[in-house]
């Protein structure tokens, strides 16, 4: 879907050239100024996607967003470029499109991340396929794309992406059944956000542990 979107604005580009117009009158023409307005940025798509999706309009954002990620590649602004990616990635996630969501990220932004060295970038990446193959029931390349996030993160000191890389791989333990295992990486995260002043997970914390609690009852 991304790439059919991508090729056509570039067909588009390349028919919206320029040119002087001529208006014959007998024998003479008449060149006529025409006053344009200006031409929609990368940054203008970008905001109208997000309006879209705040709004519901998912296949709206769709569009929108891939427009914008097709105006920052052609104005070489590759950081912006890979994130409205990712945002692309996450619509067709939320339309359950999650095929879709994978190879806008495998094939394009975690590769353009990678050519211009942004390892946040990267690391993002890595944090959407995880959750776009749990939700496909891929827990495997899950499981390996979480791992990645959490290496990334703390190379990069970024303690809350490491411990969302915990809550990823602790939902995979939770859907594999290994309830004590992803206890004990409860316990983990939690000490870890806890010594590091990390309190935005608190309610995650509480919501896991409620699960946990239910699934071991179930299973008694």
């Amino acid at each position: 879907m991304v790439f059919c979107c991508l090729h056509c604005y570039v067909a588009v580009a390349q028919n919206n050239e320029t040119v002087p117009q001529d208006i014959g009158t007998g024998n003479a023409a008449i060149n006529i100024a025409v006053s344009v307005e200006a031409e929609p940025t990368g940054d203008s798509y970008y905001a109208e996607a997000e309006r879209n999706e705040k709004s519901g309009d998912l296949n709206g954002a769709l569009t929108l967003f891939g427009k914008a990620a097709f105006e920052y590649n052609s104005s070489r602004n590759f950081n912006a470029y890979g994130a409205a990616l990712l945002r692309l990635s996450n619509v067709h996630f939320l339309l359950n499109n999650f095929s879709e969501a994978e190879q806008v990220v495998l094939n394009v932004a975690l590769k353009n991340y990678s050519r211009i060295g942004n390892r946040i970038g990267q690391m993002d990446s890595y944090n959407q396929l995880g959750k776009v193959y749990f939700a496909s029931n891929k827990l495997t390349q899950s499981l390996w794309f979480y791992t990645q996030q959490g290496i990334l993160a703390r190379q990069l000191k970024n303690n809350p992406a490491y411990i969302n890389s915990m809550l990823g791989i602790i939902s995979i333990k939770i859907k594999k059944k290994e309830y004590s295992l992803a206890l004990k990486d409860v316990n983990k995260a939690e000490l870890f956000a806890r010594t590091n002043k990390v309190s935005q997970y608190n309610a995650q914390f509480k919501n896991t542990r409620n699960i946990l609690k239910g699934k071991v009852n179930q299973k008694k």
